[in-house]
């Protein structure tokens, strides 16, 4: 099992930043990849970003391309979402979530059931 633990939520105004965590604890040895997610109320759960555990590999969303940045600190099983230019639209509760089988490519990353493990998400809230 993994458990994901995500932080660094909070209220901004638009124009402004928020670095988010997720820490992994458990088997952590069996995580081939984390992802970023974002849900706002009466919307689809929507992929921002993605990092595969070893590697440089990256993946980002459409709307967040430019502005969030995702690292990621093995020695600390933290993967860490940069986010800049905040903009209202940016509003919903961020998860992260770990994918333990090996895969590839964009696609792949980008669904929701790719990912075995699921954090219990942080509200991000930016204002106009």
């Amino acid at each position: 099992q993994v458990q994901l633990v995500e932080s660094g939520g909070g209220l901004v105004q638009a124009g402004g930043s928020l670095r988010l965590s997720c820490e992994a604890s458990g088997r952590t040895f069996s995580i081939y990849a984390v992802g970023w997610f974002r849900q706002a109320p009466g919307k689809e759960r929507e992929f921002v970003a993605a990092i595969r555990w070893s590697g440089s590999t990256t993946y980002y969303g459409d709307s967040v391309k430019g502005r969030f940045t995702i690292s990621r600190d093995n020695a600390r099983n933290t993967v860490y979402l940069q986010m800049n230019s905040l903009k209202p639209e940016d509003t919903a509760v961020y998860y992260c979530a770990a994918d333990r089988s090996p895969g590839y490519g964009s696609n792949y990353y980008q669904t929701p059931r790719t990912y075995d493990y699921w954090g219990q998400g942080t509200q991000v809230t930016v204002s106009s």
